[in-house]
């Protein structure tokens, strides 16, 4: 497994690995079962603190790209039914929030709408 991580870079190393493990998994090319490095070895590896891939480990485990089994070690999991139900808990507790703010459906979609706006700027 080919990862890189650009210094120079605005974008904080974490989130580069993070990105890369992600859509690897997201594409096939990481297929699921796949163990991963432990922390220590990647960290090594790129020349990076343990600490950063663990944050990039950790954040791609609450996504549910990967999955922590204690001595087995962290490995890609199935992405595609996880990431489905993780999005459709997220978009009910905004609608439950949102309900409870006041807000009218109109205003509740127009915020999710400028949200997805910011996250997926090149849409």
């Amino acid at each position: 497994m080919q990862l890189s991580v650009d210094p120079a870079s605005a974008t904080p190393p974490y989130e580069q690995l993070r990105a890369q493990i992600a859509e690897r998994a997201r594409t096939g090319e990481l297929p699921t079962g796949l163990k991963l490095p432990t922390v220590r070895a990647l960290a090594e590896e790129l020349g990076l603190a343990a600490g950063t891939v663990a944050r990039a480990y950790r954040e791609l485990e609450a996504d549910g790209v990967v999955e922590t089994h204690g001595r087995r070690g962290t490995l890609i999991a199935a992405a595609g039914d996880s990431a489905h139900r993780l999005a459709a808990a997220a978009a009910t507790e905004y609608a439950e929030r949102a309900s409870r703010l006041g807000l009218s459906h109109a205003d509740a979609v127009a915020a999710v709408v400028t949200a997805l706006g910011l996250a997926y700027p090149e849409a």
